[in-house]
């Protein structure tokens, strides 16, 4: 059971959403694993098989980003659609403020994809800090 002081930060529909695509780790990115979605990202999802365990894991998951990553202005599940389909052209930074970067995306493609990829592994972080900064 949930304390009190625990906010929804990560969905958990959009968990199982992004788990269709869970092969290539995107679940275990939006959940603040990077590690394991890394893993997943070049192993096929453990080779399906641990795609086909996170199913029943994704509950977990949830409530521990819950517990870790603070809720405020920022959206997570907007800003992780945003990245995730549009994050080459910066429209997620923008979303977050970050005005600068996201149009050096946009003009460098994600700064030639290893800012696109930067992204992927933190923008959970990202988002808790300027969340926690906006009050």
């Amino acid at each position: 059971m949930r304390g009190e002081n625990t906010v929804e930060t990560h969905s958990t529909f959009m968990g199982y959403l992004l788990w269709v695509f869970g092969f290539t780790g995107a679940h275990r990115f939006y959940y603040g694993r990077p590690i394991s979605g890394t893993i997943y990202f070049f192993t096929l999802g453990l080779l399906l098989i641990g795609w086909i365990v996170d199913l029943f894991l994704i509950p977990s998951m949830e409530r521990t980003a819950a517990l870790r990553f603070r809720a405020g202005r920022i959206d997570y599940s907007l800003a992780w659609i945003l990245l995730t389909f549009l994050g080459v052209l910066g429209v997620h930074r923008m979303y977050m403020g970050k005005w600068i970067t996201g149009i050096l995306y946009m003009l460098t493609g994600g700064f030639f994809l290893i800012g696109y990829i930067y992204d992927f592994w933190t923008l959970n972080d990202q988002i808790t800090v300027l969340n926690a900064t906006n009050g």
